[in-house]
């Protein structure tokens, strides 16, 4: 079964309806850290069936529970996550898909052989783009596809 995969980082305390409405539906939802609000997160994982999520550079003051560090690997529809706010902080090699944020600028890539994806920001963007956030279709250890939304 094809299971839909949100990611989103960087919302620093402000979940727009735009937000909300995009990740209405998904199966798993990603946060790469600086949630900075502990009532967002707590309406997050109300909202979404599954929701993973690290700690960013701005979230030391906040309690997100004993799940939430700096960085979550875990596996979802037989592929290997790991998910930190700093590229620099992703174990590549012992993941299939690596998910950080803090740059607020959207990226999809492969390094050696992982798939490292930024959704950017979904609040406050940096450079020319829109607020935004990235999308899996993943299915038996496959990613199907990948792409940055728009918000």
């Amino acid at each position: 079964m094809v299971r839909r995969v949100d990611i989103v980082s960087d919302t620093h305390g402000y979940l727009s309806p735009e937000l909300l409405r995009a990740i209405d539906g998904c199966d798993m939802l990603i946060h790469a850290g600086d949630i900075t609000s502990e009532s967002d997160f707590a309406e997050l994982e109300v909202s979404v069936p599954c929701l993973r999520a690290v700690l960013g550079n701005n979230d030391g003051y906040f309690d997100y529970g004993p799940d939430v560090r700096r960085v979550n690997e875990f596996a979802f529809e037989g592929l290997r996550f790991a998910v930190a706010h700093y590229a620099e902080d992703l174990p590549l090699a012992s993941a299939d898909v690596a998910v950080c944020g803090h740059t607020h600028r959207p990226r999809i890539e492969r390094v050696r052989g992982c798939l490292v994806v930024n959704p950017g920001s979904a609040s406050l963007p940096r450079g020319r783009r829109v607020a935004s956030i990235a999308r899996l279709m993943v299915e038996d250890g496959c990613v199907l596809s990948a792409e940055i939304v728009d918000l």
